[in-house]
């Protein structure tokens, strides 16, 4: 299973010299399984370069599956510039939950609207197909990927995957807020094991967390923690907050594997495959 970070801030895009080296685009993240099923993980505003990308690269027909964490703007502020769904011979699933009384559809095809955008979410080339899912459930992708979704704790809620693919297994969870007396169990029981763990590491420090308890975000220390707990082999940092400069998060993941040495600072067009045998710089 091959992973690519195509944005890894949050609440907002980032661009700037303090930004360049961790990027500053909203969370996408790419996955390619063993038998080359393409799994996009939300549409933050990375997803308009993985999507040129894509059309690059394929000629004839791209087919993949979206997984919507949750609709917050971070998560899918990109996919009405993501090229591959203006081709009409494209398909994709996208996978996740109403929020807010909403469906996903609805939810979803409401950027594209005016006044926002010119032309309408009904009139889009690809074939889009819209599954909705629940805590706990599980979908099959292509001949051998699992992926099971749970409920994090975050406002209007957010889902976690745990996508497992030939023996190993990638967990991503980008938006959680643990409880004052523990940590969120669905988190670690999703997690558990996992080769790999991308969580929420928005704030610098517990305190800023607190002080913006309503964010509904993790500091990089709870990362860490559940990690520990989760018994995961390697800890990915992610979904960091636009305040935070490169030189920040370098000194964030120099305390970050003092206390557990696999930490890696995600980073945009960053590249890993699993198994994880050697840490990327």
């Amino acid at each position: 299973m091959q992973i690519r970070f195509w944005g890894v801030r949050g609440t907002i895009p980032t661009p700037g010299p303090e930004t360049i080296r961790v990027g500053g685009n909203t969370s996408c993240v790419e996955l390619r399984t063993t038998d080359d099923q393409l799994i996009i993980i939300d549409a933050g505003s990375g997803i308009r370069r993985l999507g040129k990308e894509l059309v690059k690269n394929n000629h004839e027909r791209i087919v993949g599956s979206i997984l919507i964490s949750h609709t917050h703007w971070d998560h899918i502020q990109g996919f009405p510039f993501f090229a591959p769904i203006f081709g009409r011979n494209n398909r994709f699933v996208l996978v996740g939950k109403r929020r807010v009384g909403k469906q996903l559809e609805e939810t979803m095809a409401g950027q594209f609207i005016e006044p926002y955008l010119p032309f309408a979410y009904k009139s889009l080339p690809a074939d889009l197909i819209v599954k909705e899912v629940q805590d706990g459930e599980t979908i099959i992708i292509g001949n051998n990927t699992r992926v099971t979704v749970a409920d994090l704790n975050h406002p209007g809620g957010c889902l976690g995957f745990r996508i497992e693919n030939d023996g190993y297994t990638f967990v991503y969870c980008s938006d959680v807020t643990h409880y004052d007396d523990g940590f969120d169990p669905n988190l670690l029981r999703l997690a558990e094991g996992a080769d790999l763990l991308v969580h929420d590491s928005h704030f610098s420090t517990i305190a800023e967390r607190k002080k913006f308890k309503e964010y509904g975000h993790s500091a990089w220390q709870e990362a860490v923690q559940a990690a520990i707990e989760a018994r995961v082999k390697c800890l990915g940092l992610f979904h960091y907050s636009p305040d935070l400069t490169d030189d920040e998060l370098d000194d964030i993941l120099i305390q970050a594997r003092s206390i557990f040495p696999r930490t890696i600072l995600t980073r945009e067009g960053m590249t890993i495959s699993l198994p994880l045998d050697r840490l990327p710089d």
